[in-house]
């Protein structure tokens, strides 16, 4: 049995309010939250920094950058793991769906070529119990790739395997509104001339065309036959949504323009929107602004994508931003929102009986600095 874990002298942040006080842990769970301080002589003092639930990361690719840091370079796999996980945890993110891509309009990419060393590393890591924070497992399904069924079907059982999303990058079809955007992006990232790029997007355009209703129809399937939650991803139009809802979706991720997010609302979908987007005022993709999904009350969820620190920014920017967002309301939208939406039911706040999943924060000139992380009542950073 542990031994029991007194925290005082906290800003305690739970799902409805904050106030000075103390959290009491013992055997991986909060066993009492009071306000108040305790004089117990071996209370821990957080002299006054801000006490936040474990943050719970739906989808992130950030682990890719670290299996591929340099053009043609392949790091060893669970050493990878390693680095992306140690971003992760002192980021103040508890848990984690590491979100992997299966199949991309771009052919054998460094994505595809690692993606069955980044999801065994993971599974190796987490049987291990090698990382700080838990580590699941997101299918990100490229509904147009040639092989997306057979990859899905490859990994789906694993018991990681925890969100399934369907995804088509194909250029015009959702991500980018703008066509000149979309160019632009495309040659910036890719290193395209004019003629690739119309030569790219003739390609992959009849890969959709070939592939995508089929393979959604396929992959969806298999995601209710084992109670998997699924995610739509870049929904622009209310045809999107109804697609989304007639195929039994309950996340949207990061919609492209208000019509869709608030159709995504609308019709019972958690509406997942980008932490990046939030820190940097705007959408990169010349899309719908996060902030103003959060003030329209479309946002449910937030996602730090590619920036692990970018989620706990979001949650101390947003009560400043002046959209009438409390830092409660704020905390719920990494922890608390997300946990139910995929079904867990454990964590997400500071409440008796949850996972002692905890983030000690101080808030220095505006910005979040993550002192201390608990997972499970055991100190991870």
């Amino acid at each position: 049995m542990r031994s029991e874990t007194v925290l005082t002298n906290a800003r305690v942040v739970t799902a409805d309010a904050e106030f000075d006080g103390t959290v009491v842990l013992h055997d991986g769970r909060i066993t009492e939250v009071a306000a108040g301080r305790s004089h117990i002589a071996s209370a821990i003092d957080l002299e006054g920094d801000y006490l936040l639930p474990g943050l719970v990361e739906l989808h992130t690719d950030n682990m890719e950058k670290h299996f591929a840091p340099r053009p043609g370079v392949k790091w060893p796999s669970v050493s990878a793991v390693m680095a992306h996980d140690t971003q992760i945890s002192a980021a103040g993110i508890t848990t984690v769906y590491d979100s992997l891509a299966l199949g991309d309009v771009h052919g054998n990419s460094d994505r595809v070529q690692n993606r069955e060393r980044m999801i065994e590393a993971v599974c190796v890591a987490a049987d291990r119990q090698m990382t700080r924070a838990e580590h699941r497992i997101h299918l990100r399904c490229e509904i147009s790739a040639d092989d997306a069924v057979e990859a899905v079907d490859k990994w789906i059982d694993l018991p990681l395997v925890g969100l399934v999303s369907i995804n088509d990058h194909t250029p015009g079809q959702r991500q980018f509104l703008d066509p000149e955007k979309l160019k632009q992006y495309y040659k910036g990232k890719h290193a395209m001339t004019d003629d690739q790029f119309e030569e790219f997007a003739i390609r992959v355009t009849e890969l959709h065309h070939r592939n995508a209703a089929r393979h959604r129809g396929e992959i969806v399937s298999r995601a209710h036959a084992r109670a998997l939650p699924i995610a739509s991803h870049d929904d622009a139009t209310e045809a999107h949504v109804k697609e989304a809802v007639a195929n039994g979706m309950t996340i949207a991720e990061f919609p492209t323009t208000r019509e869709a997010a608030q159709a995504s609302r609308d019709a019972g979908l958690a509406v997942l929107v980008g932490a990046p987007n939030l820190v940097l005022g705007g959408s990169h993709s010349g899309n719908i602004a996060a902030i103003d999904l959060v003030r329209a009350g479309h946002a449910e969820i937030l996602s730090s994508d590619y920036v692990p620190a970018s989620l706990m920014e979001s949650v101390f920017k947003l009560p400043a931003a002046g959209v009438g967002i409390s830092l409660p309301q704020a905390v719920r939208l990494a922890s608390l929102n997300p946990a139910k939406a995929v079904g867990l039911g454990d964590r997400g706040e500071i409440a008796a009986d949850r996972r002692a999943d905890l983030v000690r924060v101080r808030a220095v000139d505006g910005a979040a600095v993550v002192r201390a992380v608990w997972r499970e009542g055991d100190r991870v950073v």
